[in-house]
């Protein structure tokens, strides 16, 4: 397959082109259609199935590549629980001062926490901290980390306003843990863990 996409006055790297096209599709289909009736399954065949076979079919490379992988696990895990010990407190703080919050987040209470969170997140994370982010780091660097929090930032339209507003600089964050310890793997804990503390202090779970 040619590495470039030519034309008299461009030239376009193929996989760069694929990733933003198809990422972008996926997150389009995901929001507009219900595939199976569940909400974490469509994600995990969205953004996480659907991306590993392209990685394994198309661009002929493995997953370990992208993220798929326990990484420096050390430093992972300490990423996760200092991160974890800063944002818990700030979120309930803010959760429990933010009407919005509350009525956006209360009705998930009921859906089986925390199987829910953690399947309807694995997917999303990969999407944005696995293939994109490593996806755009072969061509341009660290400035990838950027590069996938904007998509990131624009998937929280119709949340509440002070989450989106947050999303670009969180999923920088993000982006930068996986990238230090090359796994999507730990920013998917992470954010797990502030996804189901915040459902369950919307539900005043915590006083």
């Amino acid at each position: 397959m040619l590495k470039k996409l030519t034309h008299p006055a461009l030239q376009l790297d193929w996989k760069i082109a694929f990733l933003t096209i198809a990422s972008t599709l996926l997150l389009t289909v995901g929001h507009y259609r219900t595939l199976s009736g569940s909400k974490p399954l469509d994600g995990l065949i969205l953004f996480l199935l659907i991306p590993l076979a392209c990685l394994v079919l198309v661009f002929r490379e493995h997953p370990r590549e992208y993220g798929f992988q326990l990484g420096d696990w050390r430093a992972g895990l300490l990423l996760t629980a200092v991160s974890l010990g800063i944002m818990l407190p700030l979120l309930w703080f803010l959760v429990a001062r933010n009407q919005s919050m509350r009525d956006y987040y209360l009705p998930l209470n009921g859906t089986g926490l925390p199987v829910y969170t953690f399947f309807d997140l694995l997917g999303w994370e990969f999407l944005f901290r696995g293939w994109l982010l490593f996806g755009y780091g072969r061509k341009f660097g660290a400035e990838a980390l950027w590069l996938q929090a904007v998509p990131f930032a624009l998937a929280h339209f119709g949340k509440p306003e002070i989450e989106t507003l947050s999303t670009i600089f969180g999923g920088f964050a993000f982006g930068w843990i996986a990238w230090r310890t090359r796994s999507f793997l730990y920013p998917f804990l992470i954010h797990w863990g502030i996804f189901t503390f915040v459902v369950l202090a919307a539900g005043g779970r915590f006083g």
